[in-house]
């Protein structure tokens, strides 16, 4: 018998997090749309299409996919009323003798700095922890990013080294500062024998 697994939702009393629908392309692009001069010092070049309707469907399908598949959880930040606030992922998820995975984010220039994106993270990074099962989680962003650093360190995200021409940023191969949070029962110890 196949049995189909619910969409992920995690939700405080602030905020849920949840996988993107078609429904909300016009709020996203208009956010997107309206904070691009605060996000595109901080994210890769947005491609000519990118906040196309198009392009939001791929997205779309590709955070079904990826949730489903296991390898990602791509999730919409959104305020309990309803407003769109930004995204938060959970990629690169791996498996075998590393559990882990990669988060990235953003949010909208309205609500930042209102502890809705900490929030996110603290509700993200239990999950990843309590039902995933995942041992580690990795953060990284620019080493002049004072409010990325600081919303990490507020989540228990622990510095630890520069990765040298990370990623593409704004168009440029650029350093990152590298933080993870580990999960605090299995820090140095293995059920492998």
């Amino acid at each position: 018998m196949f049995l189909r697994r619910r969409p992920v939702r995690l939700e405080t009393e602030r905020i849920v997090l949840r996988l993107p629908v078609h429904a909300d392309f016009h709020a996203w692009s208009a956010l997107r749309q309206a904070s691009r001069d605060f996000l595109s010092p901080w994210e890769p070049v947005w491609s000519p299409d990118h906040l196309t309707r198009k392009s939001f469907v791929n997205r779309v399908y590709w955070a079904a996919r990826a949730s489903r598949g296991g390898t990602a959880l791509p999730l919409f930040l959104v305020r309990r009323d309803g407003v769109l606030l930004g995204a938060i992922t959970l990629d690169n998820i791996r498996r075998g003798p590393a559990q882990s995975g990669t988060i990235g984010y953003w949010i909208g220039q309205p609500y930042a700095r209102q502890g809705y994106m900490r929030e996110a993270i603290g509700l993200l990074v239990h999950h990843a922890f309590a039902t995933l099962d995942l041992s580690r989680v990795e953060a990284a962003c620019l080493p002049e990013n004072a409010a990325s650093r600081g919303v990490l360190e507020q989540s228990g995200f622990k510095y630890e080294g520069v990765a040298q021409s990370y990623l593409q940023i704004d168009g440029r191969w650029r350093n990152h500062v590298l933080y993870a949070n580990l999960r605090s029962d299995r820090r140095g110890r293995s059920d492998a024998r």
